[in-house]
């Protein structure tokens, strides 16, 4: 209607409180401004994820001229997801108020006569909490084989083990290509070159971690199998002989402990190795599902005709036999899994597919974990957003509702943040998709992310910032040979700067897949997981992580503090951390020096900044008195972070 309008900001304190996901009977209070022509009757509209909806009538109020409709309800019981939108009565005719964003239901309003597209509220267990040792951690992650070779003693046996299995282990020198294609008389590509990188290797290169400020390792599989990778375990009460014993294990984690660094394992739950102890296709065991009907591991499998292999695979792949999660005694052998390698030093647990388990299954794995040790962490590989994603029934998986997962691999920002480095988004949809993020996920939920710009599963975050093709768009004996234009090798190395100076000041745990710092390029799976180059890093960029992991630890407010948003110009992000103290990151992805003014009004989130006070800016201090004006030079980021002692004085 020409002259009435009405607007709601889900990320805005003044329009929705408390930010952010909400607890089970917690209170919410919305709001809806109007202005113009005087509305009739405003109702807000709740939906849960059954479909059913209720009104409620709010409370008017104005404020210089507006009018404002209050609206303080009270969360479900149970975990849910919470849809709203607002309805709006005048003169006869209804209007609907709802998000703009199409996808991210958060941020803005449109208001139409069309049914909107939902807000929606997470609702999680009240009972939830995020361990307490991880949030605010630095994070990173080893590719066992490809981190660093240490001595190993029993290498000799251990060569002996695999080549007992009919495994043709091939032996790399340490800076020598991956293998990437069938080696003579075998059809596939069978990731079975090793380099040798084992515990003692990592024990070796705890000085390194220590540079980056790292508290948390995170290691791809490291149990008995076939393969380089792992994920075809061949046994889940073993450790690989190749990276050592049972005692190196120890060892490990406990100079990691020593050092003040967690250790997360690799969880494989959703498959195992066809040449294992339970399936045993290569009848290399005796006793396994696959040849003997009695076995006790047959009802962990789907054995039918119908399958092209005569079993359920993983993705087809006849070397990785599909289980059935819920089988009783598959659930109480994984639950063993769980209690030995924690108490042999593991501190958790990444669960590999955890959008292919069953939330039935990872709630069971929840509560054995917490059972065993309640400090314990589970983190999922969910590469969607973890609230809203469903499965191929279409219902909702409950990830985040404070009974399964105390965070996921936060895909989802890396995929923003490459975003709006490529052009491919201005800083508004960086800002919408990072608010979208933190707005959804319980604040515990957030903080235990493994935030991320590359993992074994992708392109190298490098590559991928110099314009390397997107994943399988080149046959592999093309993508061993792909290099960078020399523009866009000096066009990536600033990206990542970038980058990874916004994953630092983020609230998750910024989680570095090992190599990055160093320059390692590669585009997909083997070339991301080549050797970590040891004596070849590039120096400039593993300098830029020191540094950024000395900002990240020596300033509290990055790793406890509130988080908000600002996008002051489309080429510029601004994140703000307030707390004990307050810090502003700016990026600047463009070729031209920009200025920009920040004020507090220009932020979205948990809480603005102040922007009061004596910042440092460099080498430099500024003072601001609630705005403050920076000038950043092209494809630069800039922190300015407030002193303590101004603050104390005040």
């Amino acid at each position: 209607m020409q002259g009435l309008h009405a607007y709601h900001d889900s990320v805005q304190l003044r329009f929705r409180e408390p930010f952010g996901a909400l607890p089970t009977g917690g209170s919410l209070t919305l709001r809806l401004f109007l202005w113009g022509r005087g509305a009739d009757r405003a109702r807000v509209t709740l939906r849960a994820w059954s479909g059913r909806e209720r009104f409620y009538e709010g409370v008017s109020r104005r404020e210089y001229g507006t009018r404002i409709e209050e609206f303080t309800l009270t969360a479900p019981d149970a975990p849910c997801v919470v849809w709203y939108n607002f309805r709006v009565e005048a003169e006869g005719r209804l209007f609907y108020v709802g998000a703009a964003d199409p996808l991210l239901r958060s941020g803005g309003s449109v208001m139409t006569e069309d049914m909107p597209r939902d807000f929606r509220v997470t609702v999680y267990d009240a009972a939830f909490f995020a361990p307490e040792g991880f949030p605010g951690r630095i994070a990173y992650q080893i590719f066992p084989d490809r981190f660093r070779r240490g001595e190993h003693p029993g290498l000799e046996g251990a060569l002996a083990h695999h080549a007992r299995f009919g495994r043709r282990v091939t032996v790399k020198e340490w800076g020598e290509e991956v293998d990437y294609l069938p080696r003579d008389g075998e059809r596939y590509y069978s990731p079975q070159d090793f380099y040798l990188g084992n515990f003692q290797g990592m024990i070796d290169g705890i000085p390194h971690l220590k540079s980056l400020g790292v508290g948390v390792v995170y290691l791809n599989p490291i149990f008995d199998s076939a393969c380089n990778h792992r994920y075809n375990i061949s046994d889940y009460m073993s450790v690989d002989p190749l990276l050592g014993s049972e005692e190196d294990f120890v060892r490990m984690a406990e100079a990691f402990h020593e050092n003040d660094i967690k250790l997360i394992l690799d969880g494989v739950f959703s498959h195992t190795g066809d040449d294992s102890i339970y399936f045993d296709r290569l009848g290399h065991y005796g006793g396994g599902a696959y040849s003997s009907p009695g076995s006790p591991y047959r009802e962990w499998f789907d054995f039918d005709p119908r399958y092209r292999h005569g079993y359920r695979c993983w993705w087809d792949f006849e070397t990785l036999p599909e289980v059935e999660e819920l089988t009783p005694s598959y659930m109480e052998f994984v639950g063993n899994v769980l209690q030995k390698w924690i108490r042999l030093g593991a501190d958790g647990w990444r669960l590999d597919v955890a959008d292919e388990l069953p939330d039935e299954f990872i709630k069971y794995l929840r509560q054995k974990l917490k059972a065993i040790r309640p400090d314990a962490i589970l983190i999922g590989e969910v590469w969607e957003d973890a609230v809203t994603k469903r499965d191929g029934f279409g219902r909702r998986r409950e990830y985040a509702n404070g009974r399964e997962l105390d965070g996921v691999m936060d895909y989802p920002f890396r995929d923003a943040a490459v975003d709006f480095l490529l052009g491919r988004g201005d800083s508004s949809a960086l800002k919408a998709a990072l608010l979208s993020q933190l707005e959804g996920y319980p604040k515990g939920f957030m903080r235990s992310q493994l935030g991320l710009l590359g993992s074994h599963d992708t392109e190298r975050i490098l590559s991928v910032l110099e314009g390397c093709p997107v994943k399988d768009a080149l046959p592999r004996e093309k993508q061993a040979l792909w290099q960078p234009t020399a523009d866009g090798a000096r066009l990536g190395r600033l990206r990542l700067k970038l980058a990874s100076a916004l994953q630092f000041a983020m609230p998750f745990m910024p989680c570095v897949f090992y190599g990055d710092e160093a320059g390692l390029r590669g585009l997909a799976d083997p070339f991301c997981r080549r050797p970590y180059p040891w004596g070849n890093e590039d120096e400039e960029l593993l300098a830029h992580y020191r540094a950024l992991a000395g900002i990240r630890s020596g300033n509290a407010v990055f790793k406890e503090g509130l988080t908000a948003f600002a996008a002051p110009h489309p080429d510029v992000i601004a994140l703000a951390r307030t707390g004990e103290g307050e810090a502003l990151l700016l990026v600047n992805r463009s070729g031209e020096e920009i200025a920009v003014t920040l004020r507090p009004s220009d932020f979205a989130g948990e809480l603005p900044p102040r922007l009061f006070g004596h910042y440092r800016v460099g080498a430099s201090v500024l003072c601001a008195s609630g705005a403050m004006t920076l000038t950043l030079p092209p494809e630069s980021f800039l922190f300015a972070i407030r002193e303590i002692s101004a603050d104390r004085i005040r």
